[in-house]
């Protein structure tokens, strides 16, 4: 079985959001910190079909899981 490595840029796409470095690292600023006690599919920031997508990315598909996981930590610090 081949995996598919997923970037954040591509992560960012698939949310509908901008993939650039920049738009990453503003999205980043404008947004964080997520508190500890929030499940990143729970903060704020998201619609709905966004935190769908990430609750589901995290729970079911291993090939996304790590590049969530990199957001995560990216909205916590």
């Amino acid at each position: 079985m081949e995996t598919q490595i997923h970037t954040i840029n591509a992560l960012f796409e698939q949310l509908g959001l901008d993939g650039s470095k920049r738009g990453i690292e503003q999205f980043v600023v404008d947004s964080s910190p997520i508190p500890s006690h929030v499940q990143i599919w729970d903060a704020p920031i998201w619609t709905e079909s966004q935190a769908s997508a990430l609750k589901q990315m995290k729970a079911e598909d291993a090939d996304w899981s790590e590049v969530v996981d990199q957001l995560d930590v990216m909205l916590r610090a």
